[in-house]
Formats: structure tokens, C-alpha cells, sequence
């Protein structure tokens, strides 16, 4: 009798020991898939169903065969690469709720978190931060027709948008033009708040940033009509490259009625004129305004897919390669509706290549390095705190006047902006501090 109770006690605690500690084996391959590894097993079989689910970012069988083409991005990458945290097998598609839940980090831990309650993984370990519910409420009228819709007033047409001799002769000129008439750029410490942490190099994989880089931005950024519309643009992407992008009628109508919006602002009256001083846009607004909108929301191939990328999306939503870095990516709403999801982890800012030039609260020009679930962009940099019609109007000035390289001046900021094109289209185009 004796050695029967022994028998059933030894039973009943090896079966809680595996309740606790279940199998390291299977656990340990869970750890080592990363998030452009990820794949989703019926993301291609219902294209009819809700964007949520069509645009999820589950990801994709990548046949083997398909290489994706050399970055053009390639400053960015830098000669150290850093392996991307791994992360869990799979993703489900994200609510309709853009929330913040708090989120932890810690310096590169070997795994992500439990999943947020959207569905996403939290990356790191960082001190809780204020929840924060991005304003949506008219981001259903945004999927109606573009003329069943409302509109800011359009700006007066006065002098101050008409190009000077000198601003048609100097493109550097012309872009700080452009800076002066973003009405709608936030003022650092009124509208929003960033901290910068510490510098690193773009080869040092420690984590400097002990907190996330935005503290707060005011819930009247997302009131902004230009902001608000560029927002509900970002959820239409799948951001692996090599998918191939669906694009309903409702997201279309989205993109039309955020050109309509924006053609209505100071910077993109001040483009049109310029590129049609210059004969390179028409002197009929709508149809410049169709040319924006092709130039901007046409799909193209890349990665190996035809109709997988825009300049849209790769410039301001940020794309995953296949070999498992981030590319693009340089908005900074973008990047504080992902860190406000805990989907970004921020890592510290990159050394300024000029001493004396160490970024603050009030910087609006930033050069970081960050993980989006988990995956590593090394070195990125962005306009923080500038209005979408600003910079859709700079990198299109840019595109079109410009070459590779455009060294200008934005207000206190010298600048560099990186311009690659795919023949007649953006490729990628970004800021980047000038020495």
C-alpha cells in the first residue's frame, strides 16, 4: 500500500511539472521565426474580406527563387548589420482600436513579450507609458467618394506662393520656401515631446534609450484634416516586399480624397506653381493633382513582384526585405503610431556627424536606429513634427528638379535629401542630416 501512494504522488507531480514547464524544445522554435519570416497560411484567400485582414501583417510564402533586388538605400544599411530580435510564429490582424497598451522593454531580451491586445507582440521592455487611442471618428467618411466628402477651405492664392526668380533658380531656395509655408508644422513642447536618449553608433547593438522617443502628442495633431486623412492611409499596406498589393475601391477613394485635401494647403499650391513654371506639371490643377496622385499611390514591382510597392508605401509606411531588414520608413506619424502600439522599439539616436550638434526635445530633425517587431532598421532618419503636405511637396520638388543628392536648407537644418529613382518613379527619397 505504501509503495502504491508513492506511486501516485510521484504521478501527480511529474504531471504538474510538465504543466509548468512545457516542452523547451517546441518553445525554443517558436523563439526563432522573425517577423519577415512570418507566414500567414490564408492571407491570399479572402481578397473580398475587410482591409484588417487582407492588409494583416502575417505575411507571406516567399517562394525561394524570388531575390529581392539590391536597396538603393544602401547608406542606410551600413557595413555592420545586427540580427533582428526573433519573434512568435504568427500575427493576427489588427483591431480597429489604435492603442497603446503599457509596454515593457528591457535591453534586447532574447524574446518579445505576450502579445498587446490588438494582436500584435510588444518589443522590449521599457517603463509603462500612458495609453493612447489615436482620434478615428471620421475615418469612415474618409472610404466615401471623393466628392461626396468635406474639405478644409483651400488658401488664399497671394504673392507668397508664387516661386521668386531666385527660387526657380535655386532649388535649395525653393525647399526652404516650402519649410515657411508648412502652417501646420507642430511646435516641439506645445504640440508633441520627444526624448532623445543617447547617442550610439550605427554599429553598437546596446539598446541607449531607456524610454520610448515620443512622451506625448496632443490629440489636436489627429484633429489636423490633412494629418488625420494621412493616418488612415497607413493601415492599407502589407509591408512585406514581394506582396502583392490589393487595393479596394474604398482605399482608393481614401487616396484621392487625402491629394483632394492636401491640394488645398500653401506647400502643394506653391509646388504646382513652381513645377509649372518650370513645364513639368500642367497648368490645369486637377490634372497636376492627378499626376500627385499617381506619382505618389501607383503600385510597382519590387522585390521580385510586380504591383508589391509604391512610394507611399515604402517612403512613409516602411517596408520589410526579404533577407529581414526594414527599408523606408521615414514618417515620423508612422513611427509614433507604431511605438504608441509598442510595435517600434526605440534604440537611441545616431551620432551627428557634427560635434556640437547633439539632438534635444526640440530637434526636429533626427537621424535613430529602431526595431519594428523586432526587426532591425540600423539607421533611419525624419522630419519630426512636419505636416504630410510638407513633405509630400518637398520630396516631389525634389524628385522632379533634383538629382541623388540634394543638399539644401530647411529652416536651422542643413540637409541632404536622398532621392532614388525606378525609372519615372520614387524609389525612395528621405532626409538626411548634412555635414
Amino acid at each position: 500500500m505504501e509503495d502504491l501512494i508513492k506511486g501516485l504522488a510521484g504521478a501527480v507531480l511529474d504531471r504538474l511539472d510538465n504543466d509548468q514547464h512545457p516542452d523547451s524544445h517546441s518553445r525554443d522554435e517558436r523563439s526563432r521565426s522573425t517577423w519577415a519570416q512570418v507566414v500567414s497560411e490564408d492571407q491570399d484567400n479572402d481578397q473580398g474580406d475587410d482591409r484588417s485582414r487582407r492588409h494583416g501583417y502575417g505575411g507571406n510564402n516567399w517562394n525561394k527563387e524570388q531575390q529581392s533586388r539590391p536597396e538603393q538605400e544602401e547608406w542606410e544599411a551600413d557595413s555592420s548589420r545586427i540580427s533582428s530580435r526573433p519573434c512568435k510564429d504568427k500575427y493576427r490582424p489588427e483591431q480597429e482600436e489604435w492603442q497603446a497598451d503599457s509596454y515593457k522593454t528591457s535591453n534586447r531580451p532574447d524574446k518579445l513579450d505576450e502579445e498587446n491586445d490588438d494582436g500584435w507582440q510588444t518589443v522590449g521592455k521599457k517603463p509603462p507609458r500612458k495609453p493612447h487611442k489615436i482620434i478615428k471618428d471620421r475615418w469612415d467618411g474618409y472610404k466615401l467618394p471623393p466628392d461626396a466628402q468635406e474639405y478644409s477651405n483651400d488658401v488664399e492664392i497671394g504673392a507668397t506662393l508664387e516661386p521668386s526668380e531666385d527660387e526657380l533658380a535655386d532649388l535649395s531656395q525653393a525647399c526652404n520656401k516650402l519649410w515657411d509655408l508648412d502652417l501646420n508644422r507642430l511646435v516641439p513642447g506645445k504640440d508633441y515631446e520627444i526624448d532623445c536618449g543617447s547617442g550610439k553608433k550605427v554599429f553598437q547593438k546596446e539598446d541607449m534609450a531607456q524610454g520610448s522617443l515620443f512622451t506625448w502628442v496632443s490629440d489636436d495633431v489627429f484633429r489636423k484634416p490633412t494629418f488625420a486623412r494621412f493616418c488612415s492611409l497607413l493601415d492599407n499596406y502589407n509591408p512585406h516586399q514581394g506582396h502583392k498589393e490589393v487595393v479596394t475601391s474604398e482605399e482608393r477613394q481614401e487616396q484621392a480624397a487625402f491629394i483632394e485635401e492636401i491640394s488645398r494647403s500653401a506647400p502643394f499650391k506653391y509646388l504646382h506653381k513652381y513645377l509649372a513654371s518650370k513645364g513639368i506639371a500642367s497648368g490645369s490643377y486637377q490634372d497636376f493633382k492627378r499626376m500627385m496622385s499617381s506619382l505618389w499611390f501607383d503600385l510597382y514591382g519590387r522585390g521580385g513582384t510586380s504591383g508589391s510597392s509604391s512610394a507611399f508605401e515604402h517612403v512613409f509606411v516602411g517596408e520589410v526585405k526579404q533577407d529581414g531588414e526594414v527599408s523606408g520608413f521615414h514618417n515620423w506619424l508612422q513611427f509614433y503610431l507604431e511605438e504608441a502600439k509598442g510595435r517600434v522599439d526605440y534604440q537611441g539616436y545616431i551620432f551627428p556627424r557634427r560635434r556640437g550638434e547633439i539632438p534635444d526635445s526640440e530637434t526636429q530633425l533626427l537621424t535613430i536606429q529602431f526595431e519594428w517587431n523586432g526587426v532591425l532598421k540600423s539607421v533611419s532618419s525624419t522630419l519630426v513634427g512636419v505636416s504630410p503636405e510638407f513633405e509630400l511637396a518637398l520630396y516631389t520638388l525634389c524628385f522632379y528638379m533634383g538629382g541623388e543628392d540634394n543638399h539644401i536648407q530647411l529652416g536651422p537644418y542643413p540637409v541632404n535629401i536622398k532621392c532614388y529613382r525606378f525609372g519615372d518613379r520614387i524609389g525612395s527619397v528621405f532626409p538626411i542630416a548634412d555635414s
